[in-house]
């Protein structure tokens, strides 16, 4: 601990770089400096969520959006006899 108190700006440059930095107490991990952003982000890759997603074919259909407004609306959230 007093280490990282005499060494703070090394430390935050450091951890400015991307690396993560423990600081210990008595031996036990306490505290770790990491950068903000988490260090460069990672790109985006499209297609990500390819073979991770299934829609059933009628996801969309009246009546699935029927039952989706039915169970928001009638639910302990909005009472069916509460005023609006």
């Amino acid at each position: 601990m007093h280490e990282a108190k005499t060494q703070l700006s090394r430390l935050v440059e450091r951890a400015a770089a991307g690396e993560e930095v423990v600081i210990a107490k008595a031996g036990k991990p306490v505290a770790k400096l990491v950068p903000v952003n988490g260090g460069k982000p990672e790109p985006r890759r499209l297609g990500a969520w390819k073979g991770k997603l299934w829609l059933a074919e009628d996801w969309d259909s009246d009546e699935v959006n029927e039952e989706i407004a039915r169970d928001f609306y009638e639910s302990e959230i909005f009472p069916p006899d509460s005023e609006e």
